[in-house]
């Protein structure tokens, strides 16, 4: 499957990543069930980035019972540079736009997505 997420706002992509996309993976409201191993593409535009982000995973979980409903997602990469290339686009990001010390606990405070 491929998803295209586009976010107007820079603020809007920061509190996805930190509440639903980290480091590790993210998740996906859903209405429907999707299959376990399913493996979605994403494109991830964001303002300011002349090219969006471009991530692979791989469903690994659905939503449970009390929580919402939808599929948590592990990223998958092709290798480990790429991993730290986006974990370092984001992470400067973070940085330009709250300060170092601000962005340090935002990153620290966030989960691998998949729960």
């Amino acid at each position: 499957m491929q998803l295209q997420v586009a976010y107007e706002r820079l603020n809007s992509f920061f509190a996805d990543y930190t509440r639903n996309i980290s480091k590790g993976g993210t998740f996906i409201r859903a209405s429907r069930t999707v299959p376990l191993g399913t493996v979605f593409r994403f494109r991830l535009v964001v303002p300011g980035r002349a090219s969006p982000f471009e991530l692979e995973g791989v469903v690994v979980r659905h939503g449970e019972e009390g929580e919402e409903s939808g599929v948590g997602i592990q990223f998958r990469w092709s290798d480990d540079e790429r991993r730290r290339q986006f974990e370092a686009i984001v992470e400067a990001m973070m940085v330009a736009s709250f300060g170092p010390v601000v962005a340090r606990q935002i990153l620290d405070g966030g989960d691998d997505g998949s729960h």
